[in-house]
């Protein structure tokens, strides 16, 4: 087990509730989630947006959208900032950020330092995998490494078993997590791109804390789509000691993720995982009426259609140099993967449309919202919707894997001095104390 810093004991400590936090101004007003909640975007404009296809991103008209999201603004608790956040202090160390200007633009403000290959400075898998360590502590991993062509130790990666044996090595070595097991046909995700998504919204959280990482259990972050390996979860907590709230939709993924959880003692007191019975909705249904999150997490699906799905597959096949493959059978990934985890109705666009929809609806529900954005060309239909619903700051943080790029994309509806009570209110030493956390 790994030891979880506490909070540093430098943290002021500040007495308002949470409730002064949103309610502070009228941008961050709380609004009680309901099933009767009009919802600000309206469905035929954002089913236009979200099938927007990589060739028209950038001539997508997006009119329609800004102009139903400011109608409803004129009678919802919302309300346009005055401005919007210039400056963002950041760690330089991290992967390239940017920032909102005034006028909409999306700058960088920090450049990339680390020489490696792009993963997060605190991540633990920097370099090459150590399998004489992992076959060690996971003899099961042993019969799927052999050496490559350039005289490297390794795997197949294009066999989802192999790759299945991998996780669950790391898991034990790196985050002890003891018992790990995804059903078949189910997405195994890689490890190290997973623990820097956790890593960056510790960056993030910690820019409303004097540029230090709040650790512990007054931290909870909810994740939305938990899936079956319930990976996010995971190492949040065993990194960080955040707390976790995690949906999901897929009965079989939410059996996966709660056989997890049971199987390793304590993580059910940090993990909670509750059932989405409406696949169209995110957070109404799930979250309760006073719950209140430091962050809100997605990985959505990034393609639109099965169709889609099926070409990127032959063209990951292509990558791997095993053109043939698809032709035969093989998986439709080599980390596996249901088609609600693969693809849905207006691919990744739609999704994160429909978050930052219901986002404006519940602004005080979370300090930050965030998504990853898989494709590049999704990205400027998103900060369209963004730029419609009027958010006090957003952010773009580019990662790299490899020879993968990716970002995450973070909003939110309070300033400055919000972000201050909110961490007076909810990650002082005082306040875990009196919730006995």
């Amino acid at each position: 087990m790994h030891p979880r810093k506490p909070l540093d004991s430098s943290t002021p400590v500040v007495t308002p509730v949470v409730t002064k936090v949103v309610t502070k101004t009228a941008a961050a007003k709380p609004v009680v989630l309901g099933e009767a909640k009009k919802p600000l975007l309206k469905p035929h404009t954002a089913e236009a947006v979200a099938k927007s296809t990589q060739a028209e991103a950038e001539r997508a008209d997006v009119k329609p959208l800004a102009k139903a999201l400011m109608r409803a603004k004129a009678t919802s608790p919302l309300q346009a900032p005055q401005n919007v956040v210039k400056r963002d202090r950041l760690d330089k160390k991290s992967a390239v950020h940017s920032r909102q200007t005034d006028t909409g633009e999306v700058t960088d403000v920090g450049k990339e330092t680390d020489a490696k290959a792009g993963l997060h400075q605190r991540n633990r898998h920097p370099g090459q995998y150590d399998f004489a360590a992992l076959v060690a502590a996971s003899p099961a991993l042993g019969r799927f490494v052999t050496t490559n062509r350039f005289g490297n130790r390794s795997i197949d990666f294009a066999q989802p078993a192999a790759v299945k044996a991998l996780n669950q090595a790391i898991l034990l070595t790196q985050y002890d997590i003891r018992h790990w097991e995804v059903p078949p046909q189910y997405l195994c995700p890689p490890i190290p791109g997973r623990a820097d998504y956790i890593h960056h919204l510790a960056d993030l959280l910690a820019t409303a804390n004097g540029g230090k990482i709040p650790r512990g259990p007054m931290i909870c972050a909810f994740d939305v789509g938990v899936g079956a390996s319930v990976i996010y979860p995971l190492i949040g907590y065993r990194e960080y000691g955040w707390r976790f709230v995690g949906s999901e939709c897929d009965p079989a993924a939410m059996t996966s993720a709660q056989r997890i959880v049971r199987a390793n003692p304590g993580l059910d007191k940090f993990i909670t995982l509750r059932r989405q019975k409406s696949p169209l909705q995110l957070f109404a249904g799930v979250v309760k009426e006073d719950e209140h999150f430091d962050v809100a997490m997605s990985n959505p699906p990034f393609h639109a259609s099965a169709a889609e799905a099926i070409k990127g597959t032959r063209r990951k096949w292509n990558n791997l140099g095993k053109p043939e493959a698809a032709g035969r059978g093989a998986p439709l990934l080599n980390f596996g993967g249901q088609e609600s985890e693969l693809w849905c109705e207006g691919g990744e666009v739609g999704f994160i449309s429909r978050m930052i929809t219901e986002s404006t609806q519940v602004p005080g529900l979370c300090l930050w919202f965030t998504s990853l954005v898989s494709k590049e060309a999704s990205l400027p239909l998103i900060v369209r919707v963004l730029q419609a619903a009027h958010v006090r700051e957003r952010r773009v943080i580019e990662m790299t894997h490899g020879q993968k790029r990716t970002r995450i994309i973070a909003w939110t509806f309070m300033d400055e001095r919000q972000r201050r009570d909110w961490r007076g209110a909810r990650w002082s030493a005082r306040v875990a104390a009196g919730a006995g956390l």
